[in-house]
């Protein structure tokens, strides 16, 4: 296992981030020692803001049954009794042309439901995370960004938007993914006015972090060169 620890301390020396960066894996079990959740939350999302906040727990499908569109990307199939809410919440966004019916097939799904997921700040991952959910405003969007094409786990994906967690099997499956969010996922998490998303394959997160330190450097350098043009060359 990787020293997460460490990781998260890079991360936090090299990026201004308002929180930790979550540790999210998708398990056939549950992990030995770590706590399942207990309550309810409004969506998967939800546990992005628990664990940026300190925790680490498991959930199991039924604490996702509250979001519709989460079990969704997340695979995740809802007891008959529950199966209509899916086609409700999706006729709502298609009704306020939020989202459009051609739009639904092209949304990243997870390749199968998972029996648990355990959300973690990085320093406390129990488990190897299957992903890394950064929380930050665009600047260390655009390092993380840079550091995931040199390190050459970048996907070839376009800015992603709503649903914000579609952003996390997208990762999985193409590489480092970039979300604007969404608004639900705004309120659930209140994620910051000037605030995305970055996510990062775990099994790729050391050669990011180690490709971030080059360009951290590489930026600094370029930013001192700019400032300089920008003081000798603008006229106005």
């Amino acid at each position: 296992m990787a020293n997460w620890k460490e990781l998260e301390k890079q991360f936090t020396a090299r990026l201004s981030m308002g929180r930790r960066p979550v540790a999210i894996s998708f398990l056939d079990s549950p992990p030995a020692g770590v706590a399942k959740f207990s309550g309810t939350e409004p969506a998967g999302c939800s546990f992005w803001r628990l664990a940026s906040a300190g925790k680490t727990f498991y959930t199991v499908p039924a604490d996702h049954f509250n979001c519709a569109v989460g079990a969704y990307t997340h695979n995740i199939q809802l007891p008959p009794e529950r199966a209509h809410e899916t086609e409700a919440t999706l006729g709502l966004m298609f009704n306020l042309g939020y989202v459009r019916p051609e739009e639904v097939p092209g949304i990243p799904r997870l390749d199968k439901e998972p029996a648990v997921v355990v959300f973690a700040p990085l320093a406390d991952a129990p488990v190897d995370p299957s992903v890394v959910l950064f929380t930050c405003k665009s600047s260390a969007s655009m390092l993380l960004n840079e550091a995931s094409i040199r390190a050459g786990v970048a996907s070839s994906l376009p800015l992603l938007g709503r649903p914000s967690c579609m952003a996390l099997p997208a990762a999985l499956a193409h590489g480092t993914a970039t979300s604007l969010g969404c608004i639900g996922n705004r309120v659930y998490t209140g994620l910051g006015e000037d605030e995305m998303y970055v996510v990062v394959p775990g099994a790729k997160l050391a050669a990011v972090a180690d490709q971030l330190a080059v360009i951290g450097s590489a930026n600094a350098a370029l930013e001192e060169y700019a400032r300089g043009k920008q003081a000798s060359l603008s006229t106005m």
